[in-house]
């Protein structure tokens, strides 16, 4: 097993460190160093586990960058939006550098909901190497979201950019055309303070390839940020070695090149990026800069190799990046530039310690983007407080009581609580809070709450119901309202134990504008004012959705799905019906002189049965084929056979 280790440790080591493997061991053994203090000259403490020593002060003479606002670049548009709950929303923006629609989630500030009119400072979050394309690193492996709860400050999280560096690529790669600076500094901040109440007071932080995007990015766009934090960065980029050393990582995460990022080695644009070559422009902002020594910590599993983890790859990273952030805060130092450096005695390159230096680096942040790091105090009363109390898992409020369109609210950390006099006190919260944002809240269509949240009687979903309305939530369909005639006509077949199952979309708008439709688990619903509500599923939707759905020659449905003989079954439309056997399958039979024929021998009772293919052209007319015959209608005449 040793052997195995050893063996694992050489392959490590010949492909994370390569030609800075002399760098990396200088501090494989190291648990010294230094927290700088912060810049506006107050003592940050050093966090726990760390060591520290005095460096550069900050100086009055440097003022923090004034915050930069950003024009509106053109195409760029928010083209979807999602509420996960009423604080976190994700957005998809079209990029044009990219050519494509990015995700960004936003972990809306605390007095969002309270303060309509507030408008709130921004700190991006940026992900490591292995970013993923349905939700940020952040969310997925740490508490980011419940700590950010209390904290009034609007978190940007960029969903994607594997290997990206968040930075613009000289080529595309991997079918990707990577230009994440353009995107993040100039397409994206208008959309963020034009239509998601952002200042452009900014901050950022990230862990590994987050981090150096967060400096580089930094030093790249004075004045764009006022806070930068790197957790675990590699803060050098160009000097001997470094290129291989990321072009293995890049390569070894989603198999990247970045020659196609920054060019060979050799090419100027390596040290145009190298947050370490250009110390100088961070200036008079506030920094924070970490990282372990690659040594197993609290959070890591031991090796039979003495001091080392079983995460090979994340001790060398780790200590790459211990190399490069001390050099990277040598080098500020000498500059006399402020920053709180900590350096862990021990720890690798993985998720639990970047969660404990983001609580770390909270304090320092808040006061560089003007932001209270505590929480106001907040009292619970009356007709709130009786439900805040029956309802343990809404925990603290995060603010008082305020008035909303008709009503009042208060927020919690667990959810909200929505008042009117005629509904009372009831609790909105998760995915169906998130729902009812989006539709407004209140001041919607879905008016005030007049229940709680409760349990679905198959035991499989959640509901709160509305004074216009339900809002439906499992797990695997997530949270849509159900309202006015739909709900009205999908109640009476049984709601969520009838044919259709849960809603799987809101109630939206057909593209030929003509009505509305809501996808459900097993079909949808139609609406228009001459048809009413009704629902096609099944096999009989697959059919229909060939003939082009409801902009098709058939039209909105004029029936829910009816029964016939022999276990047949089908839907009426505007424009013919649809027939289903289980021997058979589903057909479509459109209005006219063949349907007519049929009918005289008794649709599917009579004679010929069920039909068994479409509608189609003979010469002179149309023909369907049924179970016992067919129909042909040729210059006008109708044969039956």
């Amino acid at each position: 097993m040793v052997a195995k280790e050893y063996r694992s440790m050489r392959v490590w080591r010949r492909g994370v460190l390569g030609a800075a493997a002399g760098l990396t061991a200088l501090l494989m053994v190291s648990g010294t160093g230094v927290a700088a203090s912060a810049p506006d000259g107050s003592d940050a403490p050093a966090a726990s586990g760390s060591s520290s020593a005095p460096a550069a002060p900050a100086s009055s003479a440097d003022p923090a960058p004034a915050a930069t606002s950003v024009a509106p670049v053109a195409g760029v548009r928010v083209t979807n939006t999602f509420w996960y709950s009423d604080r976190r929303v994700a957005i998809w923006v079209y990029s044009p550098a990219m050519g494509t629609n990015i995700q960004v989630q936003l972990l809306l500030a605390r007095d969002w909901n309270q303060s309509p009119q507030e408008r709130f400072a921004q700190l991006y979050m940026l992900d490591g190497l292995r970013a993923q394309n349905d939700n940020n690193g952040w969310t997925i492996n740490t508490d980011v979201e419940n700590f950010y709860k209390d904290k009034n400050v609007n978190v940007v999280l960029p969903v994607g950019g594997e290997s990206s560096f968040y930075t613009d690529w000289k080529q595309p790669d991997n079918g990707k055309n990577y230009q994440w600076e353009t995107f993040l500094t100039k397409e994206l901040p208008p959309i963020l303070q034009g239509q998601w109440r952002s200042t452009d007071v900014r901050g950022v932080e990230g862990l590994s390839m987050g981090g150096s995007a967060a400096m580089m990015l930094s030093e790249r766009n004075p004045g764009f940020f006022r806070f930068a934090a790197s957790f675990s960065g590699i803060l050098q980029l160009s000097s001997f070695g470094m290129p291989q050393a990321v072009q293995f990582a890049v390569r070894d995460a989603g198999g990247y090149d970045s020659a196609k990022m920054f060019g060979p080695p050799s090419d100027p644009a390596w040290k145009e990026h190298d947050p370490y070559l250009h110390a100088d422009k961070l200036k008079g902002m506030s920094l924070y800069v970490s990282s372990g020594n690659g040594l197993i910590g609290q959070y890591d599993t031991p090796s039979t190799l003495p001091y080392l983890a079983t995460n090979y790859a994340g001790v060398g990273l780790e200590v790459l990046s211990r190399v490069t952030s001390t050099q990277f805060a040598t080098t500020l130092n000498r500059m006399g530039i402020a920053a709180q450096v900590v350096y862990r005695p021990s720890g690798t390159h993985t998720w639990p310690y970047w969660e404990f230096e983001m609580h770390q680096a909270w304090p320092q942040a808040a006061r560089a983007l003007g932001v209270a790091s505590d929480t106001p105090k907040c009292s619970v009363s009356g007709a709130i407080q009786p439900v805040s109390v029956k309802h343990r898992e809404l925990g603290e409020c995060l603010t008082p009581e305020y008035g909303v369109p008709g009503g009042r609210a208060q927020d919690f950390r667990g959810g909200r609580v929505i008042w009117s006099a005629s509904t009372g006190a009831h609790v909105v919260a998760g995915a169906i809070g998130g729902a009812y944002v989006a539709a407004d809240g209140p001041g919607g269509y879905l008016g005030f709450p007049v229940s709680d949240e409760l349990g679905t009687p198959d035991r499989k979903g959640r509901l709160n119901k509305f004074q216009r309305g339900y809002v439906y939530w499992t797990q695997a369909t997530g949270a849509h309202p159900v309202t006015g005639a739909i709900l009205a006509d999908w109640g009476k077949s049984g709601y969520e134990r009838g044919p259709l199952g849960y809603p799987t979309g809101d109630e939206v708008d057909t593209p030929n504008d003509k009505g509305r439709v809501q996808g459900f688990q097993i079909g949808a619903y139609y609406w228009t004012a001459a048809t009413g509500a009704h629902s096609v599923q099944g096999e009989i939707i697959k059919k229909y959705a060939k003939t082009g759905y409801e902009g098709g020659y058939l039209g909105f449905p004029t029936s829910n799905e009816i029964g016939a003989v022999r276990g047949g079954r089908f839907n009426r439309f505007e424009g013919g019906n649809i027939y289903w056997t289980p021997a058979k399958g589903a057909f479509a039979l459109p209005s006219g002189p063949v349907f007519d024929a049929w009918a005289t021998v008794g649709f599917e009772g009579g004679r010929l049965g069920y039909p068994i293919s479409d509608q189609f052209q003979v010469t002179g007319g149309d023909r369907v084929n049924f179970e016992r015959g067919y129909i042909e209608v040729v210059n006008g005449v109708a044969t039956i056979r």
